[in-house]
């Protein structure tokens, strides 16, 4: 049993994996990691199974609960929506009003998680070689042939909850970076900025669909298939890059559901393609100093993580 100050530290790691899942490349699951609370947050997640279902379809709440360890799991849930609401109101701002600079610092950010998470690969042969690069070629094919907008369709939102929840369990990825690649990370920040409570239960109950199912084969897959698995991941990564370039010019756009004109297609330009096709400034320097600043937060958050590690194998 927790005491009230140690369920108030697991707030405050919520709100820290709250804080990473927001950004892309930086994952709620690296600060679990962190903050030792990884094992049992894995656990946990397992323990809703079958045998908690018929727990609480026969109201035995109480048993229900203990199974589940829902105090941990509330706690952090807690904490995580605490840090999304208050966060999702300055992104959609900084997206908005600086999105170079954004774009950048996003890129950076997944860059150096992409090599990161590379390292972790067990085995480097061939195979997990091929997988890094089909990771690559089918990430950069999604990314490439979905138009700026996808489906704002009830069932595409159900879908990316499920799938980006998936990186709560997986270290070096973020579920922020999952909603990139599916074209819809401005759109749950926006419904979260607005609190639309339809698209949010939406999300939800994706991401509890994720969780009892994704989940778990990904992680039968990494128990069984660690290398190829990683390699993959990473590949997504480096593929999914062309997604987070900051400099793109609108080559066509479409009315939303909310009657707003925005975007349907771009293309990516160079810095200097940009100030030409569109006479605004490329911010080159501010750009490549965003993109310095993800790297190195990454990199401190995954050294702080192997000292951490080092002594806890030590004790």
């Amino acid at each position: 049993m927790r005491s009230i100050k140690e369920y108030f530290a697991l707030l405050l790691k919520g709100i820290a994996m709250g804080s990473a899942d927001v950004v892309p490349g930086v994952s709620g699951g690296t600060i679990a990691f962190i903050t030792g609370i990884y094992d049992e947050l894995l656990n946990s997640i397992k323990l809703v199974d079958a045998t908690a279902f018929r727990l609480l379809f026969k109201f035995k709440l109480k048993e229900f609960w203990s199974h589940i360890n829902g105090s941990f799991l509330l706690t952090l849930v807690l904490g995580i929506g605490i840090s999304v609401l208050s966060l999702a109101k300055l992104i959609s701002f900084l997206l908005t009003t600086y999105p170079v600079l954004v774009w950048s610092f996003f890129f950076g950010l997944i860059i150096i998680s992409a090599v990161l998470v590379a390292r972790d690969i067990e085995h480097k042969d061939w195979k997990a070689v091929l997988a890094g690069l089909a990771g690559i070629f089918i990430a950069y094919f999604i990314t490439s042939a979905s138009p700026a907008q996808t489906p704002e369709a009830w069932w595409f939102v159900l879908i990316s909850g499920a799938i980006a929840i998936c990186a709560m369990i997986l270290p070096g990825i973020s579920g922020a970076f999952i909603l990139l690649i599916l074209g819809k990370y401005k759109y749950i920040i926006e419904a979260v900025e607005t609190v639309d409570f339809g698209t949010l239960a939406i999300f939800a109950v994706g991401c509890l669909i994720g969780l009892l199912s994704f989940a778990r084969l990904i992680s039968w897959f990494l128990r069984n298939y660690q290398s190829i698995t990683v390699a993959v991941l990473a590949g997504f990564m480096v593929g999914s890059l062309n997604k987070v370039w900051p400099w793109k010019v609108v080559d066509s756009f479409r009315i939303n559901s909310d009657g707003e004109q925005v975007p349907l297609f771009d293309h990516n330009v160079l810095p200097q393609e940009f100030l030409s096709e569109t006479g605004q400034d490329p911010q080159l320097m501010q750009a490549i100093m965003m993109a310095s600043l993800g790297i190195f937060i990454v990199v401190a958050i995954e050294k702080i993580a192997a000292v951490l590690n080092v002594k806890k194998e030590s004790k």
